[in-house]
């Protein structure tokens, strides 16, 4: 199974994100837990395309192959010098920078690769995903 989408690169499209993904993994069948789990990735992956790119939309996708759940969300790089996404070690007092210690520990596995273009990046997260019984 599969789903792509893509919306403006505002803040107020990272709600959008997530609940255009919680629609369909539900209608996929997937558990409460995952559901959540996938939400909060999503939620992470999105508000760093939008806050650390210039790009005017961002991409997102969702496979289900077997007992995984694959995201990738795709930014369009701009103007800025494209950097790769590195999980950092944030300020105690801080608010940001903890995004991408989150998804390193709910992701089993995640990276990052350029755009089919070579000009943004394309963040992915694979984790398990329980489907509730038919």
């Amino acid at each position: 199974m599969r789903d792509a989408f893509h919306l403006p690169a505002r803040e107020t499209s990272v709600s959008e994100a997530r609940r255009l993904v919680q629609r369909r993994l539900r209608a996929w069948g997937v558990a409460e837990e995952s559901c959540d789990d996938a939400e909060l990735l999503v939620s992470e992956l999105f508000t760093n395309a939008v806050r650390h790119t210039d790009s005017d939309k961002v991409g997102c996708e969702l496979w289900m192959i077997g007992v995984r759940l694959r995201l990738e969300v795709t930014d369009e790089g701009g103007a800025r010098r494209r950097l790769l996404p590195t999980p950092r070690t944030p300020d105690a007092d801080g608010e940001g920078g903890r995004g991408l210690l989150l998804v390193s520990v709910l992701a089993d596995e995640w990276g990052v690769r350029p755009d089919e273009r070579d000009r943004g990046n394309s963040v992915w997260a694979e984790l398990p995903c329980v489907r509730t019984p038919a």
